[in-house]
């Protein structure tokens, strides 16, 4: 332990263990000692086996699949936390659960990203550690200091050393997936100094998109698709579908969140897309671990945010 991880302590719920224990090795701290489990009728049991007393605390629990109970773990072991008379505590969550619900779009729709800000708050948390939201707007849904990682430098620095060569002879196009990804692909682009195409598409509902056009010259080159997150890789896949039918030679993809539920692993796998990088924010059980995706660990960004929150440092020098 060095002097500027005294008095940090990292637990863990049962969401992201690996991730929990991977940002613990990274500033040389021991995993925090605790239990969470279940009582016969299936509430949730926590239990904080030392002492927090004016300590530092950090819960890693990003709120993926099942998302309900994640979010339980993690606003249990928060009140816990708390009337241990824990020092500060911050709830470490690399994939927000519920984030798509953060405006009504229809009459009598619930603002879920704002209550589950509220929840966490109730629960005791002083503050919160995320990354890529689906919407930076739901920063403003707290009340107490939220800090908003991105993973694009962890994304663009992987395809600098992967596609540098055809980056240099002007090969290479990032493509949004739609209009809503806009903002993070340019800056995707920017990034890597390469062009940028957009698919326009239309969504009849949810979970099922139909692209309609794509802007951009994406004929003989290397494409990227750049999106926050996979969720049932539709999308995605109709996408580079697209791309492939309109003379793209190959499709990468990457995303920051993995969610690839339902029928999303068969998606990609069948999928035209050569490679898909995803980020370690959420836990990828064996069965989702293809061939096709490659992991990049979020563990020493969330480490050095952790460190600069502790010493009272700028996080901000974490989004170059």
């Amino acid at each position: 332990m060095n002097s500027g991880t005294s008095g940090i302590k990292i637990f863990t719920c049962n969401a992201h263990p690996t991730l929990a224990k991977a940002i613990a090795q990274e500033l040389g701290l021991p995993l925090g000692n605790s239990e969470v489990g279940r009582f016969s009728d299936g509430e949730i049991s926590v239990k904080i086996n030392e002492t927090v007393r004016g300590e530092d605390i950090y819960i890693v629990q990003p709120t993926s699949q099942p998302v309900n109970d994640h979010l339980m773990e993690l606003l249990i072991m928060i009140d816990a936390m708390r009337r241990a008379s824990a020092g500060r505590i911050t709830a470490v969550i690399p994939y927000y659960g519920y984030a798509r619900q953060d405006r009504k779009t229809r009459a009598r729709d619930p603002i879920s990203a704002r209550l589950v800000a509220d929840l966490l708050q109730t629960a005791g948390a002083d503050r919160g550690l995320t990354m890529d939201l689906h919407c930076s707007q739901i920063q403003g849904f707290f009340d107490i200091p939220v800090d908003h990682l991105v993973g694009m430098p962890l994304l663009t620095r992987y395809y600098q050393g992967k596609v540098a060569e055809d980056i240099h002879n002007e090969n290479v196009v990032a493509v949004s997936p739609d209009l809503g990804s806009v903002g993070r692909t340019r800056a995707f682009a920017g990034k890597l100094e390469i062009p940028l195409a957009i698919i326009d598409k239309r969504r009849p509902k949810a979970n099922v998109s139909e692209v309609m056009n794509i802007i951009g010259n994406i004929e003989g080159k290397k494409v990227i698709l750049v999106d926050d997150m996979i969720d049932t890789a539709g999308t995605i896949c109709n996408a580079a579908q697209a791309l492939k039918d309109r003379g793209a030679i190959e499709v990468l993809a990457c995303c920051t969140h993995p969610v690839l539920s339902g029928p999303a692993i068969n998606r990609i796998e069948e999928s035209v897309i050569s490679e898909l990088v995803v980020l370690d924010t959420i836990n990828l059980p064996p069965e989702k671990q293809i061939s096709k995706i490659k992991k990049i660990s979020v563990a020493p960004i969330f480490a050095d945010a952790i460190e600069r929150i502790h010493t009272d440092k700028p996080v901000s020098e974490l989004f170059e």
